[in-house]
């Protein structure tokens, strides 16, 4: 959901960008256009996801509680006991491997054959529409492999 969030944000954004000839305004000033739109992005999901991944997963825990203990009546040293037997350290390091392995999957449309968009408003659209494909299938596709390795 966040690749296809922020794929979709940033395709249409560097998309508006190249229709609006911006890019083509960074190159002519002798800046490197990949370094200064693409780098502080995928750095900032670099930092950003694994922080939500371990936020997310807190959240799925305290909403499990919540669940179990207040709808469905359990004993909550129960939960909380049950909750520490089972979860593993393996299934928290390798959902924060995947947050860092998935976040090159947010990238397909930054590259810079992407940032060639063209056809104003409609062409935007259409490149929104591949990155958002494109970053899909790629999370899919390194999740399932991520996945087979590590368990």
């Amino acid at each position: 959901m966040v690749s296809g969030r922020v794929g979709a944000s940033m395709a249409a954004e560097l998309g508006t960008m190249k229709v609006t000839e911006q890019i083509d305004a960074l190159v002519t000033l002798a800046t490197n256009p990949v370094k200064y739109l693409v780098v502080p992005r995928v750095v900032a999901a670099t930092l950003v996801l694994p922080v939500l991944v371990v936020f997310a997963d807190l959240l799925g825990i305290l909403g499990g509680y919540f669940v179990s203990v207040y709808l469905m009546g359990a004993n909550p040293y129960v939960y909380i006991a049950k909750t520490y037997q089972y979860l593993e350290f393996k299934d928290i390091y390798t959902g924060l491997i995947k947050s860092l392995g998935l976040r090159d999957a947010d990238r397909p449309h930054l590259v810079p054959p992407r940032l060639r968009c063209g056809g104003g408003a409609e062409g935007v659209g259409r490149a929104t529409t591949r990155a958002v494909v494109a970053s899909s299938m790629m999370v899919l596709i390194s999740d399932y492999f991520m996945t087979s390795f590590m368990f």
